[in-house]
């Protein structure tokens, strides 16, 4: 059982144990919750290159959680029984780069990964506790259909969910306003994802309404979601490296959140053979700007093909912040009050371990046409994004996996646009069409949730 501390990047909250960090989700200072250090390789390292996948999220979760070993391994163990293959994620040679398919899950998408152990992770915590959960959640796009399906009819719980409305995909929209089980609620947001983001922050952020309704996070501001989608970092980059002899392997990321490439980042520090981490970016590109230029300044939100990288306030941006300013929270502080009052921050010096670029709208459907028609693999415009951006950053000795991110199947519209073919199904997603759905429309006013869960919250 691990003794490490969580404490709030902005300091000023006591830190807490694995268990209490994850049922907090946002620290109460409005920070974001981080391991007080992050541990480096331990003397079974050696074993990790040929464990299997539930194995090394095993040998993860331990060292960081203040639960018991038999805890952990079943949750691990059952947290993967409905992916389609035993060792969870599928490496596919495609053209100059491998293809890391994350998209096995129950939802067609990488977020169940992370939420399909969470859920239960929940659900073993409140049960200890006795207590209940009202889980507030903002989505661009796959987040919210993969939260729910890992805690859908779970006593104990309920989650309400936002997404930006008219900003998702049709497909997405249906995977999560077609599950009617009573302990869920999907809300339409009159805004942008941002806003979506806003509100749950004001939420968290007004601590007596947090406490009455026992409020819980399942956005990667829930370190355990960072933690986990760590896993797949290691299994890769171990099982590429031997496969080809080499070395190290480089990431690109598809990014908006800055959550999926900050577990490759904490992975990088705890020794994956990660050289680099190729940071990309639709025309939303407030992170490519920041490694290139060192300047983090807010622009207006543009719709793409690619919607759930159609933000520009990264909500894991600041666990990244933190650590680039060697853990010092006042500063932090400041940099993030700087940020609020005039939508920009400055940090002098580069990170070797960053580069970064953009794949705009032409790019995206021209580099789904040339990966169909050259190497007969269909990206979806997420995973699109990020092999553009990566074939500008390709490394003789460090061969490249990029994280594809969505099944194809969920952007059909996009595919079709870019390749003139009705190409994208899958059968989970052909089933929605038929069924009946609900959910209810807000204005983009934190009082209007408010009152909403507030009404309905168990």
């Amino acid at each position: 059982m691990a003794n490490i501390r969580y404490i709030s990047t902005r300091g000023q909250t006591p830190p807490l144990g694995f268990s209490d960090a994850v049922m907090a989700g946002l620290a109460r200072d409005g920070g974001l919750l981080v391991p007080e250090q992050i541990l480096p390789p331990d003397d079974r390292f050696h074993e990790w290159p040929t464990m299997s996948y539930r194995e090394l999220a095993y040998e993860l979760v331990v060292r960081y959680a203040d639960l018991g070993q038999v805890e952990i391994a079943k949750l691990v163990h059952d947290a993967y029984d409905s992916f389609r293959y035993s060792e969870v994620v599928s490496l596919v040679p495609a053209g100059p780069v491998h293809v890391l398919e994350l998209f096995h899950g129950p939802t067609l998408a990488f977020k169940d990964i992370a939420l399909q152990f969470l859920g239960p992770l929940f659900s073993l915590l409140l049960k200890k506790s006795g207590g209940k959960m009202n889980i507030v959640a903002a989505t661009s796009g796959d987040t919210g259909s993969a939260a729910i399906a890992g805690v859908r009819g779970r006593e104990r719980i309920q989650i309400f969910v936002m997404h930006p409305r008219g900003r998702v995909s049709p497909t997405q929209e249906r995977q999560m306003t077609s599950v009617l089980d009573a302990n869920v609620y999907n809300l339409a947001i009159e805004g942008s994802f941002d806003d979506c983001q806003r509100i749950m922050k004001e939420l968290f952020a007004d601590l007596p309404f947090k406490d009455r309704h026992a409020l819980g996070a399942v956005n990667s501001v829930n370190w355990a979601r960072v933690l986990i989608q760590m896993v797949y970092y290691f299994h890769a980059a171990f099982r590429h490296c031997a496969a080809t002899g080499a070395k190290q392997v480089q990431f690109a990321v598809p990014t908006g959140n800055f959550g999926d490439i900050l577990a490759g980042y904490y992975a990088a520090k705890m020794g994956a053979p990660i050289k680099r981490l190729i940071l990309a970016t639709n025309e939303n590109d407030i992170l490519a700007r920041f490694f290139k230029t060192g300047e983090y300044s807010l622009g207006k939100v543009v719709p793409t093909l690619s919607p759930s990288m159609d933000i520009q306030v990264a909500s894991n941006f600041e666990r990244y912040l933190f650590t680039r300013v060697g853990g010092d929270a006042a500063k932090l502080r400041g940099l993030m009050d700087q940020f609020g009052r005039e939508g920009r921050l400055r940090v002098v010096g580069g990170d070797p371990l960053f580069v970064a670029g953009v794949g705009n709208t032409a790019a995206t459907r021209a580099t789904i046409k040339k990966y169909h028609e050259q190497h007969d693999y269909l990206l979806d415009p997420h995973t699109a994004v990020g092999v553009h951006v990566a074939e500008q950053f390709l490394d003789p000795e460090a061969p490249t996996i990029c994280l594809a991110t969505a099944h194809p199947a969920k952007f059909g519209q996009a595919i079709l646009e870019a390749t003139g073919k009705d190409l994208a199904h899958h059968p989970i997603l052909d089933a929605l069409a038929d069924l009946p759905t609900r959910c209810t429309t807000l204005p983009a006013e934190a009082a209007a949730v408010r009152d909403f869960i507030a009404a309905h919250a168990q």
